[in-house]
């Protein structure tokens, strides 16, 4: 019988203000990365006040990561150093590999509401310095896999007979989007040894068949190890964003927009900044 993942950590970020005055809620970051390994950082942002975020993130670097901006409600125009340019609209996604170097922006345009989360993948030792890369992923390509009670929309990975839209060629990361009517119980059969967490977008929900408490929406759960994942959906019905990976297990050298493996690499990166010599290719 497969063993049901416990819940180990439960975080509830802290309110920030990034870019030049976005407000969002840095959900993971510095202080969980060895528990939440191989994912670096989780940014939320909810609102419906376009003042709230349309200041954006300028121009800036990024080196030694994978960027995943999942939107869920919004509109974020985005351009980079490679030439891509265009709208991450309800439902997209964009998959960015940092790798040696890439210069991007990424700015939210006024809508009814902006709701979604930024993710930052770690990258091996051996790939940080591969070729950037840009991964855009369009509502409309994403499997749903629906089923009495549940939707399933299948951004990376694969559930069930349905592989995701994109697949990470660095980290193999399984990424999922569930919505859960009132009530309903669902698994998910994950690797044991991978590291399993969500983030609650919206409504609540109890993972343990055997307990009653209920955990509320805007919180990351991380579960520890087993092979599968358990969830009753609360009152409301449940949203929540899947996030499954292997551990990389190294060392991390992290300074702003830049991630690394050791001090030196992180210095040489700020100094190529300082030197306009960090993008060292146009993506192929």
């Amino acid at each position: 019988m497969s063993r049901i993942r416990k819940i180990s950590k439960i975080v509830t970020g802290r309110a920030a203000v990034d870019g030049a005055g976005v407000k969002l809620v840095r959900v993971l970051g510095h202080r969980d990365v060895e528990d939440f390994d191989p994912f670096l950082l989780l940014d939320a942002f909810d609102s419906t006040d376009p003042e709230d975020y349309v200041k954006g993130f300028p121009w800036h670097p990024h080196r030694g990561i994978e960027t995943v901006t999942y939107l869920v409600s919004g509109i974020i125009e985005h351009g980079d150093s490679l030439g891509n340019k265009g709208e991450i609209l309800d439902g997209d996604c964009q998959w960015m590999t940092a790798g040696s170097g890439i210069i991007h922006q990424e700015m939210p345009k006024p809508a009814e509401r902006m709701l979604g989360v930024q993710l930052w993948l770690n990258l091996p030792a051996k790939d940080k310095m591969t070729d950037p890369r840009y991964g855009d992923i369009r509502s409309e390509n994403v499997p749903i896999v629906t089923e009495e009670g549940e939707r399933i929309k299948v951004i990376a990975g694969s559930y069930k007979e349905s592989a995701g839209a994109f697949e990470g060629r660095y980290v193999k990361a399984t990424y999922l989007d569930v919505l859960l009517d009132a009530g309903k119980e669902w698994s998910y059969k994950s690797d044991d040894g991978s590291t399993l967490f969500i983030y609650i977008l919206l409504g609540s929900g109890s993972f343990d068949p055997g307990q009653t408490e209920v955990i509320e929406n805007k919180r990351a759960v991380l579960f520890g190890e087993g092979e599968q994942f358990w969830i009753k959906a609360g009152k409301e019905g449940i949203r929540f964003l899947l996030l499954s990976g292997k551990p990389l297990k190294e060392p991390i050298a992290w300074g702003g927009p830049i991630v690394m493996n050791t001090n030196e690499e992180l210095e040489l990166a700020f100094r190529e900044l300082r030197e306009d010599s960090f993008v060292k290719s146009d993506g192929g």
